[in-house]
């Protein structure tokens, strides 16, 4: 072998050895300088193929020279001539420069006529294969233009713990398939709704919830239907805990009423809700974590039914009416149906956050996400159960999104109650000079007026 050819497989293999080196200790500096230029060139060069194939041109008339066949000479050959013609041909939509993201890209194309961004959602995996990308999301800024943002590699497949927000009432709890942390924001969306299957991640989602509220000066209250197993551990934490029905009965009156004295003070003051209130006169906010909703409705027999429609309308009221008084709700169930009567549908109907693991049955994936986007509702019924903590979350923008929360053990959360115990209001303290009352309709109405 020469030595120059020798000396130059040398210099490749040392330049092989250096990219995969640059790209497995800093993958971030080694896309933007390496991987987005060679992409780059690769996605602005293939975009008439890929758009052909994806189904994504249309057919439109250009005048062009094209060969005609005309007659048969004697030698048995075919004359041709040219002509300037019409002819009818596949017409790409126009992409702009592809521009580096985090996690992939993203780039902006201008709408054929007769397209809707809904025809690049249908076509989002053939993109993703043709591109070789892990995912494609659609979106449209503004009439005419739709942006295609890629996802090289699954973001969600390792967690790692973010930095936790120090805003009242906010907490980062994960990661959304987009790179970005997933927050959980009590003040701009007020009341969640949770479902997921036995070990898809709910309890593990409410165990970072709790993580991040306890160090905060907010009252937590628990609604444990399960004989207290899941939230005793953190009681030490909570003003409130209801394990029976009973209890929980009594303990929403207490929040009806907490409400209606709320509402006083702040018809008093002159504030529309508890956050224009000077923070010296202001109440402690209040976060309400229920688990297992389902139990709330369940009836064994006909002696219950007035204690669950009591607790079916205090509950809803807290919904309806809570959010200008500083009572959130956070609800976890396995399975959330429209069977369980028309109070699981009124409060779905109040929790404008969403969040579905994977679940059991097609019926709870529909309850939690079938009034919003379609695509939502097939993306959560492809969740692996080898994914525990990967959801689909209805975010506070007005899109869904795949998400993933960091995993927080129980032993995690117990800590954390008990570090900050100390911080737990009593919730005698919170609810003293309040009178448990019946909401009459005069009060339901200036309510809903404030």
């Amino acid at each position: 072998m020469p030595d120059s050819l020798r000396l130059l497989l040398i210099v490749l293999a040392c330049v092989a050895v250096v990219l995969y080196a640059w790209r497995r200790l800093h993958h971030r500096s080694f896309w933007l300088v390496v991987g987005y230029p060679l992409t780059a060139i690769s996605v602005r060069a293939g975009w008439r193929k890929v758009a052909l194939g994806c189904g994504l041109t249309k057919k439109r008339a250009r005048w062009a020279f094209t060969l005609t066949p005309g007659a048969v000479v004697s030698t048995g050959t075919v004359k041709v001539r040219r002509r300037f013609r019409r002819v009818a041909v596949d017409t790409k939509p126009w992409m702009w420069l592809p521009m580096p993201t985090r996690h992939g890209w993203r780039v902006t194309l201008h709408l054929l006529e007769g397209q809707i961004p809904d025809d690049y959602s249908k076509a989002a995996e053939r993109l993703a294969h043709s591109w070789g990308v892990h995912a494609v999301r659609v979106s449209s800024p503004r009439p005419g233009r739709v942006v295609l943002a890629t996802t090289i590699r699954d973001p969600l497949v390792r967690v790692d713990r973010l930095p936790p927000s120090d805003e009242l009432l906010k907490v980062t709890v994960g990661r959304l398939e987009t790179g970005k942390p997933w927050v959980i924001d009590f003040r701009t969306v007020p009341h969640w709704l949770n479902a997921g299957a036995t070990q898809s991640g709910k309890s593990n989602l409410a165990n970072a919830l709790i993580v991040g509220l306890a160090p905060q000066p907010v009252a937590l209250v628990g609604f444990d239907l399960k004989g207290g197993v899941e939230f005793t551990p953190y009681e030490c934490r909570l003003s409130a805990l209801a394990t029976t029905r009973a209890e929980s009965v009594g303990l929403l009156d207490d929040l009806v009423a907490l409400m209606l004295d709320r509402m006083g003070l702040c018809r008093t003051a002159g504030a529309r809700n508890l956050w224009q209130l000077p923070p010296a006169v202001r109440p402690v906010p209040v976060v309400v974590l229920i688990d297992e909703l389902a139990e709330l409705y369940l009836m064994a027999d006909k002696s219950e039914k007035d204690e669950i429609a009591k607790t079916s309308t205090a509950l809803l009221r807290v919904a309806q009416l809570g959010r200008a008084f500083g009572i959130y709700l956070f609800c976890c169930g396995q399975r959330i149906g429209s069977d369980l009567g028309p109070g699981v549908t009124a409060l779905r109907a109040q929790c404008s956050g969403r969040i579905c693991h994977r679940v059991n049955d097609p019926e709870t994936a529909t309850m939690t996400l079938g009034d919003l986007d379609p695509a939502a509702l097939v993306s959560a019924r492809a969740i692996a159960s080898e994914t525990p903590g990967v959801a689909i979350v209805a975010s506070q923008d007005g899109q869904w999104y795949r998400a993933r929360s960091f995993h927080v053990s129980e032993q995690a959360a117990e800590h954390s109650a008990r570090m900050y115990a100390d911080l737990a209001p009593s919730w005698d303290e919170i609810t003293a000079g309040v009178h448990t009352s019946e909401m009459n309709d005069s009060d339901l109405t200036e309510l809903l007026t404030v």
